[in-house]
């Protein structure tokens, strides 16, 4: 039997295949308009590799978890984050996962989530954010980050993602340097992210979510908490790995 994790974020969707307690596969792609759609997508391109109902169990999570019509059982997002990552680390600490709607920090002892905080009310310190000041400067996730390293200090305050938009554009009007906004754009994210990690301490951290392979994001997190944030390419599944587990441990 397979074991399949699906995690269905508002921006993009990830599935890890599990067997035997390994890893066997991974898929990952933009959630899109229809969050439905998408979730179909994936169970067909599975099907077609031979991962269908009749030998896999489905467990799914994310932000879309309910519109995953095949799935066996749904569940939150902060269990299936935090077996994922002590699952990929296998140490104590506190995972930080900067999701498209929402930021999550999830402090971890010995395989369990002993306290989280997640911040989803205002888009300001999430990958939301990111997009939109990326798709302002007219640049890529990998450029931004490539363009603050050379940026000099610029402050964006606003905590609301509208009226911070609004300073950019006011910046750009200004002729203020496009390594400058960068900068101040990764800054802000990186303030409100420590804030809110703050409330879940740690001796160290694991990047996890669509930026674990942002080296200058990694790098100013640990500047700003003090401490290791440690990362791998497969973090960018921890949801999905967590909920495939827990799709095992329920067979």
């Amino acid at each position: 039997m397979y074991q399949v994790g699906i995690d269905i974020g508002s921006s993009a969707a990830k599935a890890a295949v599990m067997k035997e307690g390994e890893i066997v596969k991974t898929l990952f792609r933009p959630t899109g308009f229809s969050s439905i759609q998408t979730a179909e997508e994936i169970y067909r391109q599975l099907e077609g590799e031979g991962i269908s109902r009749e030998n896999a169990r489905y467990v799914a999570t994310g932000y879309g978890r309910v519109s995953v019509p095949y799935a066996d059982d749904t569940v939150t997002e902060i269990t299936c984050h935090g077996k994922g990552a002590w699952w990929l680390f296998r140490e104590d600490g506190t995972v930080i996962d900067i999701g498209g709607q929402d930021t999550k920090g999830i402090q971890l002892k010995r395989g369990r989530v002993m306290k989280f905080m997640m911040n989803d009310k205002c888009s300001a310190g999430t990958g939301k954010f990111l997009e939109v000041m990326t798709s302002r400067l007219g640049v890529t996730q990998d450029e931004l980050s490539a363009l603050a390293r050379q940026g000099n200090p610029v402050t964006i305050s606003s905590m609301c993602t509208v009226f911070a938009e609004s300073e950019v554009i006011s910046l750009i009007g200004k002729g203020t340097p496009r390594e400058d906004i960068a900068y101040g754009v990764t800054e802000s994210v990186i303030t409100k992210v420590v804030q809110l990690i703050a409330q879940v301490p740690a001796s160290q951290y694991f990047l996890t979510g669509g930026l674990c392979e942002d080296a200058y994001i990694r790098e100013r997190l640990e500047l700003a908490l003090g401490a290791p944030v440690k990362t791998m390419p497969m973090a960018r599944y921890a949801g999905a790995v967590g909920a495939a587990i827990l799709a095992e441990e329920e067979q």
